[in-house]
């Protein structure tokens, strides 16, 4: 060991440089904690012998497969061009590379043999199992105020719990320590963090407030009256409410202002969650129903009748895009619907206790917290159509001896479960619940106070607005469809004649300015309808003195209709055909009618005519 020391010169530096003026080494007035890099002599042989490899360097030599584009003359083009190619090279092989760290996929608990089930191992079982640092998410936190609501900042880091009494805390659930807790003295009914652990919103007796992470209140929103549920839109900074008047208000939190408020007509709301993949509200109500909410629509979107009594929970599976929504209702009965085309519930079954609380996981767990257990299903029974109403394979299970059970979240980015009941909150773990691999540009659970400000003035910068909710997100940026045509005949859009424009109907007819112009000269015009017009009321002398130098003047008329006289509108003489079509065949039926005419005897041949 002695001699590596000695070869890796970890006594004294490689160069002992000269001190001289032009490098003075004299330590500077004031205190000073961090050591120079000199000062450490095995940092100092270290760095000497470490480089980067060369795949890394900037100055590396391209790869083989870069393209090539020595054809082009301009010479900051063709660096910018080759520049370009090669990283683009060197990315391909990266990825390769980092393919390799994801060895292994996130699963979840796997039995031995088929007579053993997941559901019978328990907490203590899968804690002992589990590493250290995952063994820390099963906690118990007792308190007095409940029962409790619970809610996770974006990246899993921080969580928030209030009291229906009016305790209000916020905290790190990893190192313990508290950032704030209040005692509001008043009914509290909901708790969200803003675009972080920063600030959050209480949804309180009367309004709803906003807090530092100090806990000191910053607004007091009166906008929002008597709130019992609250979400946050991260990508569009709206903190979205909905209380006992049955109002949902959009307020923006970067400027202030109300965006939109629209009336449900359903009465008072106590349930309200937002789908992660398009920004929808759903909202669901005390007759049963379950409605879909944008910024840019004051009616709902979809309106889907649920269940038999009041709506009890309603939670989106952000695994699957917010393609499947779990709804609870107070009848006892759990159900699963496709939001791609809400032709009925793909599963239903019975909850045990009455009516259930519901959460999805990342990684699609469905957690059902009803009477006094809380029980998580997993994928693909949950989403696999099922006509009987048969629990799905139940994949874990823990009694609650607290009762209410209120609240169910699921950390993100880790496996844990926090159930909030009127005793405190309760944390389980949950195996394969939550997303292992993390973006850190959109959630870093491991973020600093810089890297936070820097995505928060991102967040900011790349704010979407609220006319962009859709119930389809890929619709913006999308092609237009093609314009629908007034006179379009021969396409797939076929207006009726008497919802067409005036001009529409005059031109059709035949009888744009033309006709008008014949009908204050005194000559009648050559179409029938035009005839029949004249026919049926001439004008007075003072209406045609006071309609004659309408518009044009009569020169200028006159020249624009031997401009027109020649001119053969495809279009407008399908229509004109169809129309006389039309005309006739309702003389037609005048006649017959009448007895003047026949009806025509049916053939055996008539089957096989065109329906024109």
């Amino acid at each position: 060991m002695d001699s590596l020391i000695a070869k890796a010169d970890a006594i004294k530096p490689l160069n002992k440089k000269r001190k001289t003026d032009k490098h003075d080494s004299r330590a500077k007035p004031g205190p000073s904690t961090k050591k120079s890099a000199d000062a450490d002599p095995t940092a100092t042989s270290v760095a000497q012998h470490t480089t980067l490899p060369r795949s890394l360097r900037p100055s590396s030599p391209p790869p083989e497969d870069a393209k090539k584009y020595s054809h082009i003359p301009n010479k900051k083009l063709r660096t910018h061009l080759t520049r370009q190619s090669t990283q683009n090279a060197r990315s391909k092989k990266l990825l390769k590379d980092a393919e390799l760290l994801l060895t292994e996929e996130a699963g979840l608990m796997e039995v031995e043999g088929e007579l053993e089930k997941t559901w019978r191992v328990g907490q203590e079982e899968i804690t002992t199992a589990a590493g250290q640092q995952a063994a820390q998410g099963r906690q118990e936190w007792k308190m007095d105020g409940g029962p409790y609501r619970t809610r996770y900042t974006r990246n899993g880091r921080h969580i928030a719990v209030v009291g229906s009494k009016g305790h209000v805390a916020t905290f790190d659930w990893q190192t313990g320590t508290i950032h704030a807790e209040l005692q509001l003295r008043e009914t509290c009914r909901d708790i969200t963090f803003l675009q972080d652990h920063s600030h959050f919103a209480v949804a309180q007796k009367q309004y709803v407030f906003i807090y530092d992470r100090d806990g000191v209140e910053l607004h007091k929103l009166k906008s929002h009256i008597e709130p019992t549920r609250l979400e946050f839109l991260p990508y569009h900074w709206l903190l979205v409410s909905v209380g006992n008047p049955g109002y949902l208000k959009y307020q923006d939190t970067s400027t202030g202002q109300v965006v939109v408020e629209h009336r449900t007509k359903l009465g008072a709301c106590h349930t309200m969650c937002q789908n992660p993949h398009n920004a929808v509200i759903h909202l669901g109500h005390q007759n049963g129903t379950v409605t879909l909410w944008t910024p840019n629509l004051p009616h709902p979107a979809v309106r889907l009748l649920a269940h038999l009594g009041p709506v009890a929970s309603v939670s989106v599976d952000p695994s699957t895009s917010g393609r499947y929504m779990a709804t609870a209702g107070q009848d006892g009965t759990v159900k699963v619907w496709d939001c791609r085309n809400w032709k009925g519930a793909v599963r239903t079954w019975n909850a045990r206790g009455g009516s259930a609380v519901l959460e999805w996981s990342q990684k699609g767990a469905l957690a059902v917290a009803t009477g006094g257990s809380v029980n998580v299903y997993t994928k693909p029974s949950i989403q696999t159509p099922f006509t009987a109403p048969v629990s799905p394979p139940l994949y874990l299970t823990h009694p609650v001896p607290h009762r209410p059970l209120t609240s169910v979240r699921f950390c993100p980015f880790q496996d844990i479960l926090a159930v909030g009941h009127s005793a405190g909150v309760s944390t389980i773990l949950v195996p394969g619940s939550g997303e292992p691999n993390f973006d850190s540009s959109e959630a870093d659970p491991f973020e600093n106070k810089k890297a936070r400000r820097e995505r928060e003035v991102k967040s900011l910068l790349d704010k979407i607005q609220p006319d962009a909710i859709t119930l389809d997100p890929s619709f913006i940026g999308s092609l237009a469809p093609e314009p629908k045509l007034s006179t379009a005949v021969e396409g797939g859009h076929d207006i009726p004649y008497a919802r067409l424009p005036r001009y529409e109907r005059l031109r059709v007819s035949g009888k744009a300015d033309e006709t008008e112009e014949d009908r204050r000269d005194g000559a009648g015009g050559s179409d029938e309808e035009g005839a029949d017009e004249l026919a049926k009321g001439a004008l007075s002398k003072a209406e045609k003195e006071k309609k004659k130098m309408r518009g044009k003047n009569k020169s200028l008329k006159r020249y624009l209709r031997k401009q027109r006289k020649n001119v053969i509108d495809p279009r407008a003489l399908a229509v004109r055909k169809k129309l006389e079509k039309e005309k006739e065949e309702r003389r037609k039926a005048r006649a017959i009618a009448s007895g003047q005419e026949e009806a025509p005897k049916p053939s055996a041949l008539d089957r096989f005519k065109r329906s024109s």
